[in-house]
């Protein structure tokens, strides 16, 4: 008993809580006292705020207006990267310009509060859209994070849940929660969480409207609390408390076979003497720059999350002329960066071209947009790739020749989309 007594006397406690060890995750211990991990966490934060080293954060707050880039230059550097696509350019460049003055915007003496336009674009898969969201991220001075839609599930079911949406950003913003707070996510693949269908069904749609609803808590802005480790592996993790009110959302997805829902809008708008005359001013070769909300609630959206996505915009379908630009122009072209690889060794790369023409003849007869130059550049490519790093050669010409009989051999009609 009096052993017993000793011990619980002698227990050691935090100096500055007074909470004892078995209470705590652990005590640091110090010449003449010890200090538990939370009030050790509490002093870190407490230092920071005396000294003002909330880095990004606080240097952000500190921007001024003429500091800001303005829509103009945010799509000028794009189109040094991206090829076309002007109306989705001028769209997120005016978008992401107002997400910071919306971070900016403080003690104002009116009562007007500028409220964040989340954006959705629509386009066919290989024009541009996640590539779009890869050059922005570049030039931004807020967080940023893109992450896929197709991974979600409702919670409970094998997958992710909404919520690791902001982990992602936590982890881009270095678990400063103010950070992320004022952060953009681009959710890709958008469209593989519609409705699968309004015929009931005897398995549930646990990646499809059920996402989207859980969904709404983050777009329309609310406090979500976060597992920074992910939910369903780490059950006793503590949760980070995350405001989405300042978190600007670009979502972006294919909505492949959306073309027929608009060709049905269109026509039942047409009625009467004036039938023919109107649908001969519709472009079907694109369909999707007619795209309205109705369309997306067709596919499968539902309202509320159309609602919480006000600025709608679309790619243009690739061309001949945009491929054959894609395939040399923009600062890393797939050219450009084949000819830096093989610099590297030593060896001067050029193509003919016809060469270059025969590529984009190629992906235009495939139909599988800028991704298919990358997969017919990369097949004519291989062969050289995996020998001239063991050859004394200084210099390679890829011909029209060498590139047929590369294709021929490597059988790309398997690449070709039905």
């Amino acid at each position: 008993m009096e052993d017993s007594k000793t011990k619980k006397g002698t227990k050691k406690r935090c100096s500055f809580c007074g909470r004892p060890e078995d209470e705590v995750d652990f005590l640091i211990t110090g010449m003449n006292g010890y200090i538990c991990d939370s009030c050790s966490t509490q002093a870190y934060e407490i230092v920071q705020e005396a000294t003002g080293q909330h880095s990004s954060a606080t240097s952000f707050n500190r921007l001024k207006m003429d500091e800001l880039p303005k829509p103009k230059e945010i799509k000028e550097f794009l189109d040094q990267y991206v090829i076309g696509q002007d109306d989705a350019k001028r769209f997120l460049s005016v978008s992401v310009y107002n997400h910071y003055k919306r971070l900016l915007q403080k003690d104002t003496k009116d009562d007007v509060e500028i409220e964040k336009s989340n954006i959705i674009m629509v386009g066919s898969t290989g024009t541009g859209k996640t590539l779009l969201a890869r050059t922005i991220a570049k030039l931004l001075k807020v967080p940023f994070t893109i992450v896929d839609a197709t991974v979600l599930t409702e919670a409970g079911y094998v997958g992710e849940d909404i919520e690791s949406l902001l982990a992602r950003l936590l982890q881009v913003a270095d678990y400063n929660v103010a950070e992320a707070e004022q952060g953009i996510v681009f959710i890709d693949e958008i469209d593989k969480i519609a409705r699968k269908g309004d015929n009931p069904s005897i398995t549930r749609d646990v990646s499809g409207e059920g996402v989207q609803q859980g969904l709404l808590k983050l777009l329309e802005g609310s406090v979500v609390n976060v597992p920074p480790q992910g939910g369903r592996k780490h059950p006793d993790q503590k949760m980070i408390a995350v405001n989405t009110k300042n978190i600007l959302f670009i979502c972006g997805g294919a909505f492949d076979g959306i073309e027929k829902k608009i060709a049905q809008r269109l026509n039942t708008h047409v009625v009467g003497y004036n039938t023919s005359r109107k649908t001969a001013a519709i472009d079907r070769n694109n369909m999707l720059q007619y795209i309205a909300p109705q369309d997306l609630k067709s596919f499968g959206l539902i309202p509320e999350i159309i609602g919480r996505l006000p600025i709608l915009t679309y790619l243009n379908p690739l061309d001949r002329d945009a491929l054959r630009a894609i395939l040399t122009e923009p600062k890393n072209s797939i050219v450009k960066q084949y000819i830096k690889l093989l610099d590297m060794d030593g060896v001067k790369l050029t193509f003919q071209p016809e060469v270059l023409e025969y590529i984009v003849d190629k992906a235009v007869e495939y139909k599988l947009g800028a991704r298919g130059l990358r997969s017919i550049v990369e097949t004519i490519m291989m062969d050289v790739m995996f020998d001239i790093p063991s050859q004394d050669e200084k210099k390679f010409e890829v011909t029209l020749d060498f590139a047929k009989k590369q294709l021929e051999k490597a059988n790309l009609a398997r690449l070709q989309t039905a």
